[in-house]
């Protein structure tokens, strides 16, 4: 009989299974047991720290159930088009080959590997690859910018078989364990390249290099889609899987005249601290304890009726430049899988949404507004991949930095005073903000952190509708807007289920067009 059970440990207790025993043996009352871990989380409310461990107790002896997450089947005559080949159509691939039909995926960009080669050119040449940069290429935005499995999304789907595919292909076991896992961005591609393999081997397509740019429609559906201006494909089904960053496929939807709306968003800076000064403010003055992991925060206020929070906390991390096309610049985070550098960063971003527009009507008021602070950040630090940049505390003092401590983003930085380059709409609910944080965090204000601006791309500011039920657009009986880039995700793990969501309701019209 199967037994779950809740125990605290002590940090350096985790790994002593002789210690464990003891504690479970005196919680349940018998020895004749054996036990597995199945959450783990750390608890440091108060100044002595403890891990909430979570444990399934079976009979002595006996092994849990091995689950098997993905299996293909053979294929039918069914086909669907997956444009974008991130968690989302990645996900949604593998899901078509369990339910045996065929995926076929287009990717924009090039295959992991060769996407690194694009990165080194933003960081060393601060020239911006247009199909190839840390949000276009497989694998999508995650790939180089962390792996990060969080998500609040358990009422989307099952998370279980997410992180439990992942493991398949190659991910560590933990991180069906940790409250907050992590794969990490040095381990990332390797997994991405066994499930497009997996795909490739069952049957299905993957396409790299390969760009939408026009849609044919009639009679309330997509006949055919034109890859890389030139040749035209029928389809069946579209799953449209392209991520927040695609701005060209909204252009190309609006062009056709496909319903799109604009849709809240956050924006704001990436702040970096040192990582032992988290630690120490975590960890009640803990630092560079070998048996704590890197400390993180959430911080969350509101300014003006409008919520400022933490975004994407990557401790031991660094910062990424994350611009889509030359004459922007972007910024975004990233951790590798030990999470081991010296650094800590996480955006700190204010809630944005159309009312605070003229024209709030407009699918693309808050895409606007993103593009013009990105344009203005890009202009302040010299037209390159630098930028702007400003101590905290001197943001917060209205005084531009004369020198800063360090920075972990490799185009380098200009100093600058944030208060004039951000729109006011931002800065000032970020200088109140801060102080709020300030209070919550002792010290998170200091001249020892630094901000980078902007930090933009934290969800798309465009959302293209889909019906509850179906998945399908209103107006596009066999369009299936998907994932971060639609509006219905918010990471690797909600993007994922989104994938396999939408390929649910493909078999579901299938299976009732053939009944």
């Amino acid at each position: 009989m199967e037994e779950i059970v809740q125990i605290q440990l002590p940090p350096e207790e985790v790994a002593n299974d002789a210690y464990i025993r003891s504690q479970l043996e005196r919680k349940i009352g018998r020895n004749n047991f054996s036990f597995f871990w199945k959450k783990r989380s750390i608890d440091a409310r108060k100044r002595n720290i403890l891990i909430n461990a979570t444990f399934t107790i079976l009979p002595e002896g006996k092994q849990p159930e091995k689950k098997i997450f993905f299996q293909a089947q053979a294929l039918g005559s069914q086909t669907v088009h997956i444009i974008g080949a991130g968690p989302a159509g990645l996900f949604a691939a593998l899901r078509c080959l369990e339910l045996g039909i065929k995926p076929i995926v287009w990717e924009r960009g090039k295959d992991v590997r060769a996407r690194r080669r694009d990165l080194a050119d933003i960081n060393k040449k601060q020239v911006v690859n247009p199909e190839s940069n840390y949000c276009f290429g497989e694998g999508g935005a995650g790939t180089y910018s962390d792996g990060k499995l969080y998500t609040r999304s358990k009422k989307r789907g099952d998370v279980e078989k997410s992180l439990g595919i992942f493991v398949q292909f190659g991910a560590e076991a933990d991180i069906q364990i940790d409250a907050h896992p992590h794969i990490g961005t040095n381990k990332l591609p390797k997994i991405i390249v066994a499930m497009r393999e997996e795909i490739i081997k069952q049957g299905g397509e993957v396409l790299f290099d390969t760009k939408l740019t026009d849609l044919r429609i009639e009679k309330g559906r997509i006949e055919e889609i034109q890859k890389n201006d030139t040749e035209w494909e029928k389809v069946d089904q579209v799953i449209l899987a392209t991520g927040h960053s695609a701005r060209d496929i909204f252009e190309l939807l609006h062009a056709r005249k496909v319903l799109l709306y604009p849709k809240p968003f956050a924006l704001g800076v990436r702040v970096e601290h040192r990582q032992e000064y988290i630690d120490k403010m975590q960890y009640h003055g803990r630092v560079n304890d070998e048996f704590l992991p890197p400390a993180s925060y959430s911080l969350v206020t509101q300014v003006e009726d409008k919520g400022v929070f933490s975004f994407c906390m990557c401790p031991g991390g660094i910062i990424a430049p994350c611009a889509t096309e030359n004459g922007e610049v972007v910024t975004n985070g990233w951790s590798p899988s030990k999470r081991n550098n010296p650094y800590s960063n996480s955006g700190i971003v204010v809630a944005i949404s159309p009312e605070d527009f003229d024209n709030p009507e407009d699918p693309f008021v808050c895409l606007d507004f993103q593009k013009k602070v990105e344009k203005a950040c890009w202009e302040a630090a010299g037209k390159s991949q630098k930028v702007p940049a400003q101590c905290l505390k001197d943001f917060v003092d209205g005084k531009v930095s004369k020198s800063f401590p360090r920075s972990s983003y490799q185009p380098g930085i200009v100093s600058v005073d944030l208060n004039k380059v951000l729109p006011d709409l931002v800065a000032k609910r970020l200088k109140k903000a801060f102080l709020d944080f300030d209070k919550k965090m002792k010290g998170f204000v200091t001249n020892d952190a630094v901000l980078h601006a902007p930090e933009s791309r934290t969800s798309s500011p465009v959302q293209i509708p889909r019906e509850r039920e179906t998945f399908q657009h209103p107006q596009l009986t066999n369009l299936y807007p998907c994932a971060e880039g639609a509006g219905y995700a918010g990471g690797i793990i909600s993007a994922a289920i989104d994938g396999m969501n939408c390929v649910d309701a493909i078999q579901s019209k299938i299976s009732g067009e053939l009944g």
